[in-house]
C-alpha cells in the first residue's frame, strides 16, 4: 500500500550546517501493517514520518500510496489517505472549538466542503458512542471546548478523530512523549485497538523500548539516516531486550 524508493533528504544543502537526514531509504508497507520505528536521536525517524506525511518533501526518490505517486504532494493533499498524531497534544485539535465541532471537522477532512456542514443528532450520537469507549466520561461533555481538556484527553480524542473519515494510514510521532504514564498507556492501547478494528496501516515512532516490544507487527531500527535493522513479526517476537539494547551501543 505504501512504498518509498531510494528516498534521500538533505536539509540546508550546500551550506555549513548541511544535514543528510535520510540516505536512499527504501521501505514498503503492506495494508494493515503496524510498523514501529526506533533509533537514537538524529537517526532520521521523524524525517521519515514527515516525508510520508508530506510535511517534508524528499530531495530525491519516489513515494507511492497504492498506485498513486504522491512524492510531490504536500501534506494537505495527502489527507485523504493519511492521518497523523503529533508529539504535542495541542497540535491535533482546534482548542477554541467544542469536542463535537472538532469531530465534525475531522469527519469532513477528506470531503468536499459546502455550506451545509452542521452537526446532526445522528452525528452527535455517533461521536458520543465513539468517545464512550475511552471511559473518560467525555461523551457527556461534547459541547465543552477542546482547549479546556488535559493533554491526555486531547490526544485520545485526536486518535478517535482519525477514524472519522476514510484515511487508512495512521502516523504516530511519539504520541505519548508529553503525557503522564496513565494517559500514555490509554493512548497506546486506544491506537492499537483502532488500528486492528479499522485495519489501518500504521507507523509508530517511540523512544520507549518496552512499547517497541509490545506493539506492532514489524520493527525497524534507524541509524544515521538509514534502516539498519528490519524485523518482521516472527523475528520481532524472538528479539530479546539485551539484543535490542545492543543496537544502541
Amino acid at each position: 500500500m505504501i512504498s518509498l524508493s531510494a528516498i534521500h533528504k538533505t536539509f540546508n544543502k550546500g551550506e555549513p550546517n548541511e544535514v543528510v537526514a535520510l540516505r536512499d531509504v527504501s521501505l514498503a508497507l503492506k495494508p494493515s501493517e503496524y510498523l514501529v520505528v526506533i533509533g537514537p536521536n538524529g537517526s532520521g525517524k521523524s524525517t521519515l514520518l514527515n516525508v510520508l506525511a508530506g510535511s517534508v518533501l524528499p530531495s530525491s526518490g519516489e513515494i507511492k500510496i497504492g498506485a498513486q505517486n504522491v512524492t510531490a504532494l504536500p501534506e494537505y493533499n495527502r489527507s485523504k489517505w493519511v492521518a497523523r498524531i503529533f508529539q504535542d497534544p495541542l497540535k491535533g485539535t482546534a482548542p477554541e472549538l467544542s469536542i463535537l465541532d472538532n469531530f465534525r471537522l475531522a469527519a469532513l477532512r477528506t470531503s468536499a466542503k459546502t455550506l451545509k456542514v452542521g452537526t446532526t443528532n445522528t452525528f452527535k450520537d455517533a461521536v458520543k458512542t465513539q468517545i464512550s469507549q475511552l471511559g473518560m466520561g467525555l461523551e457527556n461533555k461534547v459541547n465543552q471546548q477542546m482547549g479546556t481538556l488535559s493533554g491526555g484527553q486531547r490526544q485520545a480524542l485526536t486518535l478517535l478523530m482519525c477514524v472519522m473519515d476514510e484515511a487508512k494510514i495512521l502516523l504516530l510521532d511519539e504520541p505519548t512523549a508529553a503525557l503522564d504514564p496513565r494517559s500514555a498507556e490509554l493512548v497506546l492501547q486506544t491506537a492499537d485497538k483502532l488500528i486492528r478494528e479499522h485495519q489501518l496501516t500504521a507507523l509508530l515512532i517511540t523512544h520507549q523500548l518496552k512499547d517497541a516490544f509490545r506493539f506492532g507487527n514489524r520493527l525497524i531500527f534507524m541509524r544515521e539516516g538509514e534502516i539498519s535493522k528490519d524485523l518482521d513479526a516472527g523475528e520481532k517476537g524472538r528479539l530479546s531486550e539485551e539484543e535490542l539494547y545492543k543496537w544502541f551501543m
